[in-house]
């Protein structure tokens, strides 16, 4: 087993006088998806900040890579790829115009390699015969998996996903889902997806990461918290009267 992508040591974030998180840690591997649950409240969107050096904690580390956030920032997050609910695209412009924009961003793809990179990624997310289609002919879906190209453009190892899936149709939903674990099954990347959809969480997630009132509640993998066939809504309403 290799070095985790990710190493949260003991963080504890205090916004004036109230405590939002306290002394988390956890760790999160390649090859893995994480589900990170919580009620409204819990310190879900403090700690995914922290993650992508936004804010800094009060008291403890974020490593990515080894490389700690708040001090080797750039190295750090060049691991990182991340969606925040829906992405927002200009809606004039093709997929393909959308990825080969934002490719500029990233000065380790060079010119003679971004098409192709480009056309790998159109590929890898199921939009390859709709590059050349403007983004406002996509359904939610589609922009989905369009923004999950655009996070992977760096070649990241770490994806930050916070609510993917809201809004979108049974199809939607199912696509997206496919691509995450296929995209896992690569061994390329670590997952770690915010979410209120607690059943798409229990069809995808390897592990579960727990947390209410800034403190971590439970984390393992999914199938000892649902075991014989437990739904996840049910184990997380009980761990949350506990």
């Amino acid at each position: 087993m290799g070095s985790p992508i990710l190493e949260v040591d003991r963080i504890t974030k205090n916004i004036g006088q109230r405590n939002v998180i306290t002394e988390c840690s956890f760790t999160l591997e390649k090859g893995k998806i994480y589900g990170f649950i919580g009620p409204n409240g819990a310190g879900k969107t403090t700690m995914m900040r922290m993650m992508t050096g936004l804010i800094r904690p009060t008291t403890g580390h974020i490593r990515i890579d080894s490389f700690d956030v708040q001090t080797r920032r750039v190295q750090a997050l060049s691991k990182v790829g991340a969606i925040i609910e829906s992405p927002v695209f200009f809606e004039y412009m093709t997929g393909r115009q959308v990825l080969r924009n934002l490719s500029r961003l990233h000065p380790d793809i060079t010119s003679s390699e971004r098409e192709a990179h480009i056309e790998r990624l159109l590929h890898t997310v199921g939009l390859a015969g709709r590059g050349n289609d403007r983004v406002k002919a996509y359904s939610l879906g589609m922009k989905q998996r369009l923004g999950i190209a655009q996070s992977l453009l760096g070649s990241p190892e770490l994806l930050l996903l916070d609510e993917p899936s809201n809004g979108l149709d049974p199809m939607g939903m199912r696509e997206l889902r496919d691509l995450i674990v296929r995209l896992r099954d690569s061994g390329n990347y670590a997952f770690f997806i915010s979410s209120h959809l607690l059943d798409e969480l229990q069809q995808m997630c390897d592990e579960l990461i727990i947390i209410r009132e800034g403190s971590i509640l439970w984390k393992g993998p999914t199938e000892q918290l649902v075991a014989n066939g437990q739904r996840l809504e049910d184990a997380f309403m009980e761990l949350m009267h506990s």
